[in-house]
């Protein structure tokens, strides 16, 4: 009887720890489920292979993947369309002419040939590509050698500096392409693709270029389509294989590799100069911003007014044009602002400062002989 309320302890400890194990378990059974769970979810909502419609995708894009007859007059017109656009500035020009150019037609079928397998798409893919570039370039620079209008529009030169940042419009252009042309209930994200990988204004640019004869242009606005129409095939060609389109020929694992090969070179040859080009442009960037911080906290003197300034950016020696108009600024002044440049960041940098040459004028009347005479104040080179 000593014993017994010993034993009665024992077991309700025994009691207890089964029923810790137990709540365990069960615990760990319900975390388990609930990720199992989630990821059904996951997998449900991503789903892409169920409602693909691989015989009507395949025939679809073969359709479109020649160039002749009305489709040879739609893409002359887009590109008058186009050249007019940019020509005259116009974004809804241009986003008209690209909603009408039959361009990605060749680029898909250059996509699902390689990743089907199938030659002879591939081939006929490649020669209307050809086809639809030689008739863009023709096109856009007949018009801009006949147009009176040779102005250098912002629309024109947007399409003259390619960026790695353009990669990623066409990489997922080129996803969301192939995902929607290859559902079964179609939808119209092919003309947003073309608006949003803006295929036609770098080839009327292109074609300005050559009308022009300059040739910076010319190879700026091709590099930006070829770059495009690059990654729009590759992005294709990813999504056919994520798909599982049916191969059309059997898989020889050297022509494999030949393939994969080759996609490597070509896409490591069309990315390093964007890389370069984009690497400029976040420099170009920075520097801008650095500058507009130094004059707007530096640049302060009673009596004067900054009524231009210019931040000019080259690879050398950045420069900074200020138009300051009112009092004349003394030598001590400029060499004050001169010291702050590398707390900016400004360094080297060349700062150049011009006033009105009459100091007895107001600031007003200064304002008025903004477009003349004004002279050199300094010029200070770190």
């Amino acid at each position: 009887m000593v014993h017994q309320p010993q034993q009665t302890e024992k077991q309700n400890s025994l009691e207890q720890e089964q029923k810790i194990e137990e709540s365990g378990r069960n615990l760990l059974k319900r975390f388990t489920l609930f990720w199992a769970e989630l990821f059904r979810f996951i997998s449900a909502l991503l789903s892409l292979r169920e409602e693909t419609d691989y015989q009507k995708t395949r025939a679809g894009i073969v359709k479109d993947v020649s160039f002749r007859g009305h489709t040879v007059y739609i893409l002359i017109c887009s590109i008058f369309i186009a050249s007019i656009g940019l020509n005259l500035n116009s974004p809804a020009v241009i986003i008209g002419a690209m909603l009408i150019a039959p361009l990605m037609g060749p680029i898909l079928g250059m996509g699902l040939a390689l990743g089907t397998n199938d030659d002879e798409l591939l081939a006929k893919g490649l020669k209307n590509f050809a086809v639809m570039v030689v008739i863009s370039l023709l096109t856009s620079t007949v018009y801009f050698l006949i147009t009176p209008l040779v102005e250098y529009q912002p629309e024109l030169l947007a399409r003259t500096k390619p960026t790695t940042l353009d990669i990623f419009v066409a990489i997922f252009g080129g996803v969301a392409g192939i995902v929607a042309g290859s559902r079964k209930e179609k939808s119209n994200v092919i003309p947003g693709v073309a608006i949003a990988t803006a295929l036609m204004p770098p080839l009327c640019t292109a074609g300005f270029g050559l009308a022009t004869a300059n040739w910076p242009f010319f190879f700026g606005a091709f590099y930006l389509f070829l770059l495009n129409s690059v990654f729009i095939c590759i992005s294709t060609l990813l999504g056919v294989r994520y798909l599982r389109f049916p191969l059309r020929k059997f898989v020889n694992q050297n022509r494999e590799r030949k393939v994969r090969f080759y996609m490597a070179f070509v896409t490591t040859v069309v990315i390093l100069p964007s890389l370069w080009i984009f690497w400029g442009v976040l420099r170009e960037s920075w520097f801008k911003g650095h500058a507009e911080a130094f004059v707007a906290e530096v640049i302060k003197m009673d009596g004067t007014r900054i009524v231009n300034k210019k931040f000019v950016y080259n690879d050398s020696i950045p420069v900074i044009e200020l138009f300051v108009f009112g009092n004349e600024i003394p030598e001590d002044t400029i060499a004050y602002w001169k010291a702050k440049l590398p707390i900016y960041g400004l360094e080297p940098c060349q700062l150049e400062v011009f006033d009105g040459d009459n100091n007895d004028r107001s600031i007003e009347e200064d304002f008025d002989l903004l477009s003349g005479n004004c002279k050199l104040v300094s010029g200070l080179i770190l």
